[in-house]
């Protein structure tokens, strides 16, 4: 379940970029350096998917995959990773573990997950106040995570004990065709419909139009003396054919993603960007669309590659923002003694118990929300909180319209889906399953203010 040919095609390539870059790491001239990382955290048998699922059936590995940076500027780490959502203390479990990894502070470390619906959506304050309810349902284990943990500090500290220098840092873009679609399509006569990530087996859904999307993936790439030693993407939209039904896959993302790595010898990382209202449903029926989906996805990322361009690696620099959401409008579950009145006499309500967890969590959160951006040269990486709806993706480019603004969604999950003012008046799904309230917005649009200023 956690080898195979992915993991030793992959180590191979690790190795052989180290290889082309000995003999400028012992030399040591270069002032910039970057480490790469990969670490299995496929969830054990059992272990819950999204949201209490039971892990049953293995479709290869899920990852964290990342990379360390150190400039003049500082040394950060950016990692993805093929969970669902990572949440509060979950979330900061993984920046405390990679920090002590790499050597750097837990601010320095941006964790963000892919997203994809057969994968883990675990949140440890939520479990903790499950752990209160006489019957909890399915949480994630101790012993699992400590074991993932372990992997993948040794991962990082390995990649920090073997930084290779680069020289260059380019950025491209390219179209991708027939894979991202909106969720929330309003009608000629304003009606407002919900098309969901696999809403494309129902003729009269998949007819609707494309609607708002960002059609271009994003590349950043780090190159040595001309070589490519990382490539990381950028891209809006749900990576989700199907789900919750135990069985274990990073889905269509994962499959262009190690299928390139493998092809191009080149280490690829993907980040899911403002996709918390842009699915593929108008293009999925399931399962059997996911061939065509990773095709045409792999086929923007090499275009990307291609048109990248490259200049002389600068400083890299970060800045942060707080963020403080407003509140929902109401929050049926004030206390674990709440949530189990709620879900007394209620058998098999597990899903709903945890996603009441979930909400419980984030409304008794004491740690403010944290977006990051970094900057190199002029290339912006911004790293927002939640599940960012597309405006916000959207709103961060046009501030920077010459510039080049890569955005990832999907650090901390706690908030779940970050709306628009306009997504609270119409209603719909993403408000539905959001812990925070109306002016959102606002506060959000502030934060990437600050993190553009300059």
């Amino acid at each position: 379940m956690h080898s195979g040919v992915t993991g030793t095609v992959t180590r191979r390539a690790f190795l052989g970029v180290a290889a082309a870059c000995g003999s400028l790491c012992a030399a040591g001239t270069a002032a910039s350096r970057v480490g790469v990382f990969r670490s299995d955290v496929t969830p054990e048998p059992g272990e819950p998917l999204i949201w209490t699922t039971p892990a049953m059936q293995f479709d290869g590995s899920l990852w964290a995959k990342g990379v360390i940076l150190d400039s003049a500027g500082g040394r950060y780490v950016l990692c993805a990773v093929d969970w669902c959502a990572i949440c509060d203390a979950t979330h900061a479990l993984f920046r405390s573990t990679i920090a002590a990894a790499a050597g750097v502070s837990a601010d320095r470390v941006l964790v963000q997950t892919v997203h994809q619906h057969t994968a883990p959506y675990a949140d440890g304050s939520a479990y903790a106040l499950l752990a209160q309810l006489p019957k909890p349902p399915l949480r994630m284990s101790d012993g699992f995570l400590q074991r993932a943990m372990a992997r993948l500090s040794h991962a990082v500290h390995d990649a920090a004990a073997h930084m290779r220098p680069f020289d260059q840092i380019g950025c491209g873009e390219a179209r991708v065709e027939r894979v991202a679609s909106a969720r929330r399509i309003t009608l000629p006569d304003g009606k407002l419909v919900i098309r969901y990530s696999t809403s494309g087996s129902d003729p009269a859904m998949a007819a609707l139009p494309e609607g708002d999307i960002d059609p271009l993936i994003k590349t950043i790439a780090f190159a040595a003396h001309g070589k490519t030693l990382v490539r990381l993407y950028y891209y809006a939209t749900h990576p989700q054919t199907f789900c919750c039904d135990g069985h274990v896959t990073g889905d269509f993302v994962s499959d262009a993603r190690e299928g390139l790595e493998r092809s191009e010898g080149v280490p690829q990382i993907y980040f899911t960007g403002c996709a918390g209202n842009v699915t593929v449903g108008k293009y999925n029926t399931g399962p059997a669309s996911r061939a065509g989906l990773t095709e045409r996805l792999q086929q923007g990322m090499r275009a990307a590659a291609a048109a990248t361009r490259f200049e002389p690696a600068s400083a890299i620099t970060a800045r942060t923002a707080k963020i403080e959401l407003p509140p929902p409008a109401s929050l049926p579950a004030k206390s674990v003694a709440d949530l189990g009145r709620i879900l007394a006499g209620r058998p098999g309500a597990g899903d709903e118990a945890y996603r009441w967890a979930l909400r419980l969590a984030f409304a008794n959160r004491k740690e403010p929300l944290v977006a990051t951006s970094l900057k190199v040269g002029g290339i912006r990486i911004l790293h927002l909180p939640g599940e960012p709806m597309l405006e916000f993706q959207k709103y961060a480019q046009s501030l920077r319209q010459k510039g080049f603004v890569a955005v990832a969604g999907y650090t901390d999950v706690g908030p779940g889906y970050l709306c628009t003012d306009r997504a609270w008046t119409e209603g719909g799904y993403e408000p539905s399953a959001s812990n925070s309230g109306p002016g959102t917005e606002m506060a959000v649009k502030k934060a990437i203010q600050e993190l553009l200023r300059d």
